[in-house]
This record gives structure tokens, C-alpha cells and sequence, in this order.
């Protein structure tokens, strides 16, 4: 049975992205010119056909889809594996709202792909905490969620 594809995110992953959650991103590295993979957690899905996340606006990241926008996000939900592949931008240098200098990037989804192996389903989801305080991770968590939301 092969695995299905769709030209834009499906409900139950649109509805997964509507909050922080742990994602992997891959891009193609400006100096190797090899994969690079980041784990990052502000993510958004704008539209069933668009991605927001924030990353600090020193990243590598910025640098790599500067040079090759071709971006795939690997995301763990729905009982499944999905790779998410797309085009990014630079859509604000600096994300308004926010004490850290963080860039917003958008990705125009080109596919939806389940890539999760024949005959088998995930049980448990990728989790994560923060290590630092958490008062002052949960006010930045929301100050930047919110500041996507508005873009």
C-alpha cells in the first residue's frame, strides 16, 4: 500500500500545528551544500497551505534557505510520520511583539507526505521540557505564538 500525499496539510495535522510542538526541519547547508537538520518548536500552520516558525535571526537556518529554499519539516502526530516539504521565505526580519530576536519564516507546502513505515503506527509522541525557568519560558512560549497568530 503506498503512502499518501497531498498537496496541502490534512485536518488533524493542521490542527497539531496550532500550538509549539517539537518538529525537525531539513535544509540544504549554504557551505556543503548537504542536508542539515534543526529541531525547532515555534511552528505554526497559518493556512492548510502555509507554515510560520521563529527562529533566532542569527540561525544557520536563515542562511541556508537564503541560498536553497527548499525546506521539509518532519512531523510526528496523527498516529504517524509526516514529512511536510515546501519553499521558505524570510517573512520578517525581526517578529514584532517579542523580546528575543527572532526572524519569521513562511513555507509554501508543495506536498504532505505519510513516510511512516509499512504496517505499523506511533504510540507515544516525541516530548519534551524546558530547562530553563518556567514562568519565563511559558510568557516567551505565548509572547511568541501570539506574534505568529498576528502576521
Amino acid at each position: 500500500m503506498p503512502n499518501q500525499v497531498e498537496p496541502r496539510l490534512i485536518k488533524p495535522l493542521y490542527d497539531e500545528l496550532q500550538k509549539e510542538r517539537f518538529v525537525t526541519l531539513a535544509t540544504v547547508d549554504y557551505e556543503s551544500g548537504g542536508p542539515n537538520v534543526s529541531a525547532i518548536s515555534w511552528i505554526l500552520a497559518k493556512d492548510e497551505e502555509t507554515i510560520y516558525f521563529a527562529v533566532d535571526y542569527k540561525s544557520r537556518i536563515i542562511q541556508n534557505i537564503t541560498h536553497n529554499n527548499k525546506v521539509v519539516i518532519n512531523l510526528i502526530a496523527n498516529e504517524s510520520t509526516y514529512s511536510i516539504q515546501g519553499e521558505a521565505s524570510l517573512k520578517e526580519e525581526r517578529l514584532q511583539d517579542v523580546p528575543l530576536k527572532l526572524a519569521l519564516i513562511e513555507i509554501s507546502i508543495h506536498e504532505v507526505r505519510d513516510v511512516m513505515f509499512y504496517g505499523s503506527k506511533i504510540v507515544t509522541e516525541p516530548q519534551y521540557d524546558k530547562t530553563y525557568d518556567k514562568n519565563a519560558a511559558s510568557r516567551l512560549d505565548k509572547q511568541v505564538m501570539e506574534a505568529m497568530k498576528k502576521a
